[in-house]
């Protein structure tokens, strides 16, 4: 294997110019840096990261914590934070909570600088004392504790507004929402989008046809559905807090003969892959995943490497509007 002397002798310079140039530090000629480049290139030169790490103090691994894998959303965003950490020579350990207040205190319990450099965070249950973290954090979404550590999300309430906006628009009247949750931070923004999408269009708040969910599986979006169909006047649009409720939703709407959208339209949230091949497929709202994950990735460096408590970073939605709500 090719070191730094073998580097600095094919193209004339120091070795610090070569450690300068593959640490990616600015201040070097750039004439220099050319024939830097071009000699690793040439000898095909890997710095040895576990070297450098041990060097800088660091473990070289991020963590980052969420509720569930088996949920697309997770999976996703799981995938897109691995591919930014990259960029930082980082390593992902994931580590998987399920939600609960036990599950998520015993991940940060778990996380020590002899570990992990630093840690990305999806809690649901956590409270405010519960974040004794002794390496740096971002958290990923809109939470009610209030903590000083930087978050990357995007507007729930504002994201479920558009969406519900979007079945008014289309002439539903009784709209039902599946979702509502005690502790999800995150449904009772939702849910808040919900009752201002209703108030704006002065649509009364029924309590029937708001339905929680202890999880946000297809079971459990099928078996809101199914209660929300016993009604004696069931409703002529859902909004679901997640993709999968809604898949759930749509599969019990057809199990009773109700069609989507001209009977019932659904509208989901979180834009899985599912959503564009269900059938039939699914509206939803589109949070910017890689722009969360790059967002989340790149705090969590700058945080790292200055120390420095960082702003707040909101990400861009869309509504993805599909047949679910509209026929084609």
């Amino acid at each position: 294997m090719a070191t730094l002397k073998d580097v600095a002798r094919l193209a004339g310079v120091s070795v610090k110019t070569v450690s300068n140039v593959v640490n990616g530090y600015s201040f070097v000629k750039p004439d220099n840096r050319r024939r830097v480049e071009e000699a690793l290139e040439a000898t095909g030169y890997r710095p040895n990261l576990g070297a450098r790490n041990l060097r800088r103090g660091r473990t070289g691994f991020i963590a980052l914590v969420l509720p569930e894998l088996s949920i697309p959303y997770f999976a996703e965003l799981a995938g897109l934070v691995i591919a930014a950490a990259q960029e930082h020579e980082w390593n992902v350990l994931i580590e998987q909570t399920f939600g609960t207040l036990a599950g998520e205190r015993s991940a940060l319990a778990s996380l020590g600088p002899h570990l992990v450099d630093a840690a990305i965070l999806s809690p649901e249950a956590l409270e405010a004392d519960d974040f004794q973290l002794s390496v740096p954090a971002v958290l990923l979404g809109e939470h009610a504790v209030d903590v000083p550590i930087s978050r990357v999300g995007i507007d729930n309430v504002a994201a479920a507004q558009a969406a519900v906006r979007h079945l008014i628009s289309l002439g539903h009247q009784r709209i039902a929402a599946i979702g509502a949750h005690p502790h999800r931070g995150t449904a009772a923004l939702r849910l808040e989008g919900y009752r201002a999408a209703l108030a704006e269009a002065s649509l009364p708040f029924v309590d029937e046809l708001v339905i929680p969910a202890l999880n946000y599986h297809r079971a459990d979006g099928a078996a809101a559905m199914r209660s929300l169909l016993d009604l004696p006047s069931p409703p002529d649009a859902v909004f679901c807090f997640n993709d999968l409720l809604a898949i759930g939703a749509m599969r019990a709407a057809a199990e009773r003969q109700v069609r989507v959208p001209s009977q019932l339209a659904v509208v989901g949230f979180d834009n899985n892959e599912e959503s564009v091949y269900s059938s039939p497929s699914l509206t939803s709202v589109a949070p910017d995943k890689s722009a969360i994950a790059r967002a989340a990735v790149d705090l969590l460096h700058q945080r790292v490497e200055t120390g420095e408590l960082l702003a707040d970073v909101e990400t861009p939605f869309s509504l993805q509007v599909r047949e679910s709500t509209v026929a084609r």
